[in-house]
């Protein structure tokens, strides 16, 4: 119960609703039990009157009033039990609500290190089904427990007070009920683990079959992910059928248990009848009905427990990313204004996943509303410039300042609010274009959505669409092709009007007349703004203040367009390269 222990603020939280609620079960349990005294006494009615007729009218009237109480009874049990649901099952369901919060705001809060370590499956499966696992702890587990609980309590002070003797020869059978609950649920917290994790894998995996459809048709690879599938879930099926093979051991075990003591009730119960010890025929019945009461209570303490080890499991693999600590860590709540000065200095930076060394000593200066151009081979350490001026990541060594501040001094927040990040790979959502493009600035209105979409020169496209701005993308903007994706996400960084722009080769997939006009619109665009363009395209850099060509993490080059066509080296090579490529 350690791992559980982190619901106990929840439990906190809705205190008032869970003690009115254990109320309502106690009182829906007392009116329960009202039940089988009122038919004991029915039965001991109709044995006196069978043994020493009384007057008719009297028995009539004793036996009438006997079926209203229990009619009476019965309601008020019915009642008390809806409000008991209504009251503790809600709370599991406020409690979900609030841990699925909890969790996908520390999941926003986690750093880009984290989200390369782990599958996608496997987060959705932790914020999903786990947390799915632990309301049934909150809820259904705790509402059986306090119902078990009471009933116990409320039943055996009935039915010590009714008859000692025959009670303690009733209760016999829990011993072996508690031993054989102490082993199975060790038994149960092993194998839900174990299935909990297996689901993880399954769900990752799933995930990536779907994302990659495309690949799986175009290599024709149908066959073999239909069989990695199937082994994954043949898997979790005998996973699972192993957990299920232990819970049903409990069931069985339970009615064996009841049956034992309704056999104890009667043969006892009858020979103490006999003897004279019990004095009403009709205590045997309320004995009986009294076990029988019990019979899911008793029944439900397998399944209770089969669910706090479930959720014991589920609650641990929620607790590894909820201790997870973010990397990158905002030090700052003020909120400074970010003018567009930035400062490299010295700067090594070293993927902690991969151990590569991507920047290594790297130094320059963009000035506040100036544009620099990065150049470089594919693995140079273009990409990761971008990635440490937002602050994705922080350096191994040396510094980046912003303002004359360094970054990590600045509130993170106020930081990346002022950036427009355009990444290589446009990341579109399944939602209209307009609200695409929006994501860059969700106050904007309809004319500031159809402007940027003219500046990022896709407008005429989305004109084109049978619904215009109002189109459904598919899952990642897969129906849109990669110029186009391109675009809205140029014409989503333009209406977010950054003070700083950062685009990461994003016109890789235009022509370049189209590149042409884009590069014009990004100058109007970014004006007294600070833009750093990377690229592989000659046309994209030209125009900058400033062009550095990074290899392999090292600074080889710096300059003007015309200073460095002037010199050899790399950036006058890919310029003659793309110069003879276009006049072909």
């Amino acid at each position: 119960m350690k791992e559980l222990q982190f619901l106990n603020k929840y439990f906190i939280k809705y205190r008032f609703q869970i003690i009115l609620g254990i109320l309502i079960t106690i009182a829906s349990k007392i009116f329960a039990l009202f039940t089988p005294q009122l038919i004991g006494k029915s039965i001991t009615l109709i044995s006196d009157q069978i043994t020493n007729p009384n007057s008719t009218e009297i028995f009539r009237y004793e036996m009438s009033l006997n079926i209203l109480y229990i009619f009476g009874a019965a309601i008020a049990t019915g009642l008390f039990t809806f409000l008991m649901r209504q009251t503790i099952i809600n709370v599991s369901r406020y409690v979900e609500f609030d841990l699925k919060n909890e969790i996908y705001n520390h999941y926003q809060q986690l750093s880009i290190a984290f989200y390369k370590r782990n599958r996608t499956g496997d987060l959705m499966s932790r914020i999903s089904e786990d947390v799915s696992k632990v309301r049934m702890y909150i809820g259904p587990a705790v509402m059986y427990t306090i119902n078990t609980l009471t009933l116990f309590i409320v039943a055996l002070f009935y039915m010590y007070n009714k008859a000692p003797s025959l009670t303690l020869y009733t209760i016999l059978p829990l011993p072996v009920l508690s031993i054989s609950i102490y082993f199975l649920s060790k038994l149960i917290h092993k194998q839900s683990t174990i299935v909990q994790a297996h689901l993880s894998t399954l769900s990752s995996s799933t995930q990536e079959f779907f994302s990659g459809i495309w690949i799986t048709k175009a290599y024709a690879l149908e066959t073999q992910t239909e069989k990695t599938f199937s082994d994954l879930a043949n898997s979790q099926r005998e996973k699972r059928l192993g957990l299920s093979k232990i819970q049903a051991v409990f069931y069985p075990l339970m009615l064996l248990l009841i049956g034992a003591s309704n056999l104890l009730v009667i043969y006892i119960g009858g020979k103490q009848y006999m003897n004279g010890q019990i004095q009403d025929l009709g205590t045997i019945a309320e004995f009986i009905i009294y076990v029988n009461m019990l019979t899911w209570p008793v029944a439900s303490i397998g399944w209770v427990t089969s669910l706090v080890q479930e959720a014991e499991a589920s609650q641990k693999r929620i607790n590894e990313f909820l201790k997870e600590t973010p990397s990158i860590q905002n030090t700052n709540e003020t909120l400074t204004p970010i003018k567009g000065q930035i400062v490299f200095k010295d700067v090594y930076f070293t993927y902690e996943d991969t151990n590569i060394e991507a920047l290594k000593g790297v130094s320059f200066e963009v000035e506040k509303g100036k544009t620099l151009a990065i150049i470089g081979n594919t693995g140079s350490g273009k990409s990761t410039v971008l990635e440490l001026i937002g602050r994705l990541y922080d350096v191994d060594n040396g510094s980046i300042e912003i303002d004359g501040n360094t970054i990590k001094t600045l509130n993170l927040n106020t930081l990346r609010t002022s950036i427009g990040f355009v990444p290589q790979d446009p990341f579109l959502f399944s939602d209209s274009l307009k609200n695409n493009i929006k994501f860059g600035n969700n106050k904007a209105t309809e004319s500031e959505v159809i402007d940027a979409a003219k500046k990022a020169v896709v407008h005429d496209n989305i004109i084109n669409f049978k619904k215009g701005y109002d189109t459904i993308l598919g899952e990642r903007g897969i129906t849109l092709s990669g110029g186009q994706k391109q675009r809205v996400s140029i014409a989503r960084a333009f209406i977010k009007k950054p003070q700083i722009l950062l685009l990461d080769d994003c016109l890789s997939a235009v022509d370049t007349e189209t590149e042409e006009q884009i590069l014009n619109n990004i100058e109007l665009v970014t004006k007294n703004k600070t833009t750093i363009i990377v690229s592989h395209r000659i046309s994209s850099a030209k125009n900058a203040d400033t062009i550095i060509v990074l290899n392999d993490g090292i600074i080889t080059q710096k300059g003007t367009h015309n200073k460095l066509i002037s010199v050899e080296g790399y950036y006058k090579e890919l310029y003659q390269k793309q110069l003879r490529e276009s006049s072909n």
